[in-house]
């Protein structure tokens, strides 16, 4: 049962038999099962349910014998970037793994529902949003990188600064189209970049003529530089590759898009397991490589700027590094008309005190997956600072006839709140409950 439906074009409810999830002996493949769950788009939302009994099933091997009862409420509003569906699938996997004394950690609990959202709803995401959910604090910012998943540390945030969500009132969805085409242009790059540096390095000691198109000049060659071209031909994760890097060697030899067609029979394929190419599709390669790799620097310095000392240039700094992340996506083509309005909205509040006067507001970006949802505002921690959202709010409802949902405030996520477990109370022959 599923609360809220009323407010969507979702069905309330939604029943299966748990045979229906096994084929044979064995639970249902992942592709069976996002066939199964996509045949009623009106009962899509239950894969984000009973996808994570599937996942249980698949990789831990759990089997269910009893009939399980699941009553869905959420107060994080839907379709607005914020992590909607990690947050419902960290909930359920929590409940049930507590329910049958499952022992996951708050680490594999999150790759767990990221399989639930790749493989059974069909959502090319990463693991953040999931390991946000599970592993988040109240007030602290989680630093960790997705490899798959681990958590470096947790940030406070320092009192004086404080964070806005806004939502624009376009919906978001991490399993649209632009997502995942970006993703599959950021999968493209790292495959030519790792290509580019294996063919400098396999070449390197028959001289700058065996390097057919590769423009290098002979310092590239110095034995330290062919290490290092070694170890980014066998390169992982973007963002594990320096800026400095990707514009001294790799920028110029992505393509700003290439046809699928044209990729395929280059490069073979690209080494991501949850995104298919269309061979007939052109995919932009060069903004969605660069994101990553500069995404990366500017949340280490990000991390850095916040715990040092509290000034305007502090939050001034924090702020440009977010506007520098919007516009990134924006060049990625995850961006939206309604996102942009509110960050210029932001922009037009930061500098329309003058010179003389302090400015409250600092700096704003897009969150989630993108291609609409809301935005992120960074600013101190005042009164004046939530009295100038609420007239961003107001001139933003003016404009487009939506009034912006504003989010404020700080969890903890599942792996600190625990659960909360029911019981039911019999009656004693007194009528008092015991």
């Amino acid at each position: 049962v599923s609360f809220g439906s009323e407010l969507s074009n979702r069905a309330p409810t939604f029943d299966m038999d748990l045979i229906d999830l096994m084929d044979g002996e064995k639970p249902m493949s992942y592709s069976d099962a996002y066939k199964y769950f996509a045949k009623d788009p009106s009962q899509k939302w239950s894969a984000y349910i009973a996808g994570t009994i599937l996942v249980l099933m698949t990789e831990l091997g759990v089997r269910f014998n009893d009939s399980i009862s699941i009553l869905v409420s959420s107060a994080v509003p839907e379709g607005k970037g914020v992590s909607s569906s990690a947050s419902v699938e960290v909930a359920t996997m929590s409940a049930i793994s507590a329910a049958y004394g499952l022992n996951i950690t708050s680490k594999e609990l999150a790759l767990l529902c990221q399989k639930v959202e790749n493989h059974v709803v069909g959502a090319p995401c990463g693991v953040m949003d999931q390991m946000t959910s599970a592993c988040g604090e109240a007030n602290k910012l989680l630093a960790m990188v997705c490899q798959p998943a681990e958590v470096k540390e947790l940030v406070s945030i320092p009192t004086h600064i404080r964070f806005w969500g806004m939502d624009s009132g376009i919906r978001h969805s991490v399993g649209g189209t632009d997502y995942g085409s970006v993703r599959i242009g950021a999968f493209m790059g790292r495959k030519i970049i790792k290509s580019t540096a294996s063919q400098i390095a396999s070449h390197s000691q028959i001289g700058l003529n065996g390097l057919n198109h590769v423009d290098m000049s002979s310092d590239d060659f110095e034995e330290d530089g062919i290490e290092l071209f070694k170890a980014e031909a066998s390169l992982d994760y973007l963002c594990n590759l320096s800026p400095h890097r990707h514009e001294a060697v790799y920028s110029k030899k992505l393509p700003d898009s290439i046809l699928g067609e044209a990729f395929v029979k280059e490069y073979d394929n690209h080494d991501d397991t949850v995104t298919i190419i269309d061979q007939k599709r052109s995919y932009e390669v060069k903004a969605p490589t660069k994101h990553p790799i500069f995404e990366n620097f500017r949340v280490m310095a990000f991390k850095a700027l916040l715990t040092s000392i509290a000034t305007n240039g502090q939050l001034i700094a924090l702020g440009e590094l977010m506007y520098q992340c919007h516009y990134s996506y924006n060049d990625c083509r995850l961006g939206s008309d309604g996102t942009d309005r509110l960050v210029k909205l932001v922009q037009e509040m930061q500098y329309c005190l003058s010179p003389s006067k302090n400015g409250n507001l600092f700096g704003a970006k897009i969150t989630g997956g993108g291609s609409g949802g809301s935005i992120c505002v960074i600013g101190k921690n005042t009164l004046k600072s939530s009295e100038q959202i609420l007239k961003i709010q107001q001139r933003y409802k003016a404009a487009t006839g939506h009034l912006p949902y504003i989010f404020d405030g700080s969890s903890p996520g599942a792996g600190v709140f625990g659960y909360l477990k029911l019981r039911r109370i019999s009656k004693s022959k007194s009528g008092f409950g015991k």
